[in-house]
């Protein structure tokens, strides 16, 4: 059986999708700060006889994310998708978004595959005598200023407002190293919740990079984020930053599949 959750439904389908916190940000994240009755955001399930969860979709802005640890009803979570139209989003777990292609009146557009990454620990991490700093609202614009020279983040016009709602919300926070007034390396998470975070934006200007301090930025990130209890993830698909994530104690837990 299928239905729509509710907030009574909660306690049961935290304990569900925190066995695997980083796999579930997105959703964990977007429950935390929403809830059931958003008007931009449902949630359901699949039970079984017992009244367990077997599986959870959400729609968030028409962009959809399920999850399941086993088999589940896939051609139910496929109407409900398909009820909202064509222009719908997908993305999840590889082995479990991969079951919706080629089903009937569904749309999914361009595929894009990553690794998904995720750190417990912070064994792996070391120490540095450099300065980094956490920004703060007042430092909106210079984040902007330093992630427009980065060719691989395409611009936004709503950026600014992303950053500023993430620090007031406590769902993103930026870590950086400054010289002469100028970031010139800076880490970030986004979705953060109760139990997880994300890694984004990591980048250092172009005439100071191969010098560590992204790395250094991103492992005080980390260090940090790590006291308080939570696990850390990230997307990445090019093998020599994998390899800089992995000494800081990241480990592949999967792939994630984006269709856009």
């Amino acid at each position: 059986m299928i239905r729509k959750l509710k907030m009574e439904d909660n306690e049961k389908v935290m304990a569900f999708l925190g066995e695997e916190p980083s796999i579930n940000l997105f959703i964990i994240g977007d429950i935390e700060a929403f809830g059931y009755e958003a008007g931009f955001q449902q949630l359901w399930a699949q039970f079984d006889d017992n009244g367990e969860i077997l599986a959870v979709l959400l729609n968030f802005y028409n962009s959809f994310i399920p999850y399941a640890k086993n088999d589940f009803d896939v051609d139910g979570f496929a109407d409900i998708i398909r009820s909202f139209g064509d222009s719908a989003a997908l993305s999840g777990k590889e082995e479990l978004v991969e079951k919706f292609e080629g089903l009937e009146g569904l749309n999914l557009g361009k595929k894009q595959i990553t690794f998904f990454a995720e750190c417990r620990t912070a064994e792996h991490l070391g120490n540095d005598d450099l300065e980094v700093k956490k920004a703060d609202i007042s430092d909106i614009d210079r984040i902007i200023a330093i992630r427009e020279t980065i060719e691989e983040f395409p611009a936004r016009p709503d950026s600014r407002d992303m950053l500023l709602k993430a620090m007031e919300t406590n769902t993103g926070r930026t870590y950086y190293i400054e010289e002469n007034g100028e970031m010139i390396a800076i880490a970030s998470t986004t979705a953060e919740n109760s139990i997880s975070a994300m890694i984004v934006g990591v980048c250092s200007r172009a005439e100071y990079r191969k010098k560590g301090l992204a790395t250094a930025v991103t492992q005080k990130l980390v260090s940090d984020v790590l006291k308080e209890g939570k696990t850390l993830c990230l997307f990445y698909d090019n093998p020599g930053a994998g390899r800089i994530y992995k000494r800081l104690g990241f480990q592949d837990i999967g792939m994630w599949t984006m269709y856009r």
